[in-house]
């Protein structure tokens, strides 16, 4: 079956547009499922700019789809399916509204200090949104959702999603590596766990605040002593105490 997208009985009259080519301003005449052209006068490869590459980010069928898939998109393919491991955590938590609130707020603050920090944010932005999905199954088996048990029965069923959505074998097996010990670092830790870790640290440290207030002396200690990195330190101290450093 031919993907609707591309078939052409369901185009509009703005289907087939033309784009002046960033390089000598000539009119290039695109039709909506190119994924590039080439300018006639100065020899520009010109990428589709209305094309929706959405799908291609996590699609494993993607390359045979589209043809050969823009540079661009192969570089962001990993990073875009954040996206879909977010819809992915949403629907598997159901109407848990306050787990899906707190994995997205850890998502926000990891996504925020993991660009400051340089880290892989395809890896860093699945562990986050991912790094409490065993809590489900350890309250089945447990009757707890104590850490240890997220630790342990997190892996299998972050696993399940990843591989269901296409994801790389070296990022799955690096993002089930985090979510097993996410709350207990290790002696030497990668920088995406420690962008992890400390985005969930400042997202429970306010979750606990908000319940019981803890004094300005006690955020600084536990801001300068638990925090790994300077991104998150900042992020903390803007959150927790209004610039008063």
């Amino acid at each position: 079956m031919k993907c609707p997208g591309q078939d052409t009985q369901f185009w509009g009259k703005d289907s087939v547009f033309e784009v002046k080519c960033p390089n000598c301003g000539n009119s290039i005449e695109f039709f909506k499922d190119d994924v590039s052209r080439t300018c006639r006068v100065c020899g520009q490869k010109v990428i589709n700019p209305k094309m929706d590459f959405g799908c291609a980010a996590y699609c494993k069928y993607a390359e045979q789809c589209l043809g050969g898939l823009p540079p661009e998109l192969v570089a962001q393919r990993q990073e875009l399916l954040k996206d879909r491991v977010a819809i992915e955590m949403k629907r598997y938590f159901g109407d848990d509204f306050k787990r899906i609130a707190h994995a997205t707020r850890v998502a926000r603050y990891a996504e925020r200090i993991g660009k400051e920090e340089g880290a892989d944010m395809a890896v860093v932005m699945a562990a986050a949104y991912l790094h409490d999905i065993g809590i489900k199954e350890a309250e089945k088996r447990y009757k707890s959702s104590a850490a240890k048990y997220q630790e342990e029965l997190g892996p299998s069923v972050a696993r399940k999603i990843l591989e269901k959505l296409g994801a790389k074998k070296e990022l799955i097996d690096e993002v089930c590596d985090m979510i097993s010990h996410h709350h207990h670092p290790r002696k030497q830790e990668t920088l995406n766990f420690k962008v992890l870790y400390d985005a969930d640290l400042i997202t429970n440290l306010e979750e606990k605040h908000k319940k019981e207030p803890l004094s300005k002396d006690e955020l600084k200690r536990i801001i300068e002593e638990r925090l790994f990195t300077e991104s998150a330190k900042r992020l903390a101290k803007e959150i927790f105490l209004e610039g008063d450093v």
